[in-house]
């Protein structure tokens, strides 16, 4: 194979066969193709895309290029859910335990921060002692012992994407929809599950800025999904200012912490609670999203939810304790407010300035090799059609280190435009996309 003729292929515009990417993929995942030529491909595909063959024959040989797990000795539905990614989502560390505390198994493999978004796994590594990685035998027990796992790729399964996955992230080519669709759809076919929930953001936060590319992109993931067998369903959400009241790994345990305790912020809770109810009804084990809705909220009324939390926490090395002390997570030496540059009422928000901020703080990677502060990040104070006087802080930074305090605090402020007259935010869902055979 003459890797250098493949990239100048897809560079022109021509179609790649499902043998050549079948090749392309193997070969990447057994180390023998190089970061520097992968990554030109990757920006061939990036700027020329790939078409519904290539993307189908792309996303199975990722899938392929390692172990693809099966679940069916373990009773009950199998469901998951999966995010985009945006700026203080950590909608599915609080969501994963409410459905398993509902009687689904959820057997979630995550990622890691990508750009100015943060990962469900550097966020979970926050707690201290807790592991993403679990060899299959460990996994399939804490699945069936507690109905819940939440890990990384092993170096089994799907290597090629687990490469790739950091090459974007350091290379600008994260916002493709072909790589993120086969990205996603891999690791999630890899699971063996029946159901999957999607949350595609949309928004100055998300890799999709706008409607129509979040759009394109969720009928992709739906495609896809529908495709390999698997009820899938996608919700357009609203990224234009951050979600929930915190920006950072261990700031943003704790705000799950609270959503299980029936104490977080609103935004938070109710994409939670829509997310539970459509996996719950995806996975049969509730006739209509309101009896999901009341499922999921009874999981965190009871505290049955938190209970999961614990015992998963637990199960995968970690202190169990943080649960009922947050106190136990990483926390910054110190803290400064971040005043607005005059009194007012906040418009719009740059929420993937904040992500950025709490990036350059330590709290997200600039190459693929940097470690994390996971105690750093902001508390969001102002929110969207709220008033701020001169004096008040739209948001406190948490910081360790202060070489990169200056500008960080000056993006965070410069991310919050200050307007004379109130706006009402729009609707937290936006759209909701389904396959044709799982019209809601």
């Amino acid at each position: 194979m003459l890797f250098a003729e493949i990239i100048r292929r897809k560079r022109d515009g021509s179609r790649l066969d499902p043998e050549t990417i079948a090749e392309v993929i193997a070969e990447y995942a057994a180390d023998r193709i190089p970061d520097y030529q992968m990554a030109a491909l990757l920006m061939a595909v990036f700027f020329r895309g790939l078409e519904e063959d290539e993307l189908r024959a792309w996303t199975s040989a990722m899938l392929h290029s390692g172990d693809v797990m099966d679940f069916s000795d373990i009773p009950g539905p199998k469901v998951d859910k999966h995010s985009t990614g945006g700026v203080g989502d950590k909608i599915s560390i609080p969501l994963a335990p409410l459905v398993a505390a509902c009687g689904a198994s959820v057997p979630m493999i995550s990622g890691r921060g990508l750009g100015h978004t943060g990962g469900t796994l550097d966020k979970l590594e926050s707690i201290p002692g807790f592991t993403t990685r679990l060899e299959p035998a460990r996994f399939r027990a804490v699945l069936r012992e507690n109905g819940v796992a939440m890990l990384g790729q092993t170096e089994n399964i799907v290597p090629a994407d687990k490469r790739m996955y950091a090459l974007r992230d350091v290379t600008g080519t994260v916002e493709s929809i072909p790589l993120i669709a086969a990205s996603i759809m891999s690791k999630k076919l890899a699971e063996g599950i029946s159901g999957l929930v999607l949350d595609v953001k949309v928004g100055s936060g998300a890799f999709m800025k706008t409607r129509a590319r979040a759009t394109e992109l969720a009928r992709t993931l739906v495609a896809v999904g529908a495709g390999n067998g698997v009820r899938t369903t996608a919700f357009l959400t609203d990224m234009d200012a951050p979600l929930g009241n915190t920006v950072g790994n261990a700031l943003e345990v704790r705000e799950s912490i609270e959503i299980l305790k029936g104490c977080g912020p609103a935004d938070t809770t109710e994409l939670t609670v829509v997310f539970g109810a459509e996996m719950l009804r995806l996975a049969g084990m509730a006739t209509s999203i309101d009896d999901g809705r009341s499922a999921i909220s009874s999981a965190i009324a009871s505290g049955a939810g938190l209970d999961k939390f614990r015992k998963m926490v637990a199960a995968q090395g970690g202190n169990p304790a943080v649960a009922d002390d947050p106190g136990l997570l990483p926390t910054a030496a110190h803290t400064v407010g971040v005043k607005p540059s005059r009194a007012g009422f906040v418009g719009s928000v740059d929420c993937a300035g904040v992500g950025i901020a709490s990036l350059i703080l330590g709290g997200g990677r600039r190459t693929k090799e940097d470690g994390i502060d996971p105690a750093v990040g902001a508390r969001i104070l102002a929110r969207r059609g709220e008033f701020v006087g001169a004096g008040d802080d739209l948001a406190v930074i948490e910081y360790n280190d202060d070489r990169n305090l200056a500008e960080a605090a000056r993006i965070i402020r410069d991310a919050f435009a200050i307007v004379d007259a109130p706006s009402v935010p729009g609707p937290l869902v936006i759209d909701v996309i389904s396959s044709s055979s799982n019209q809601r």
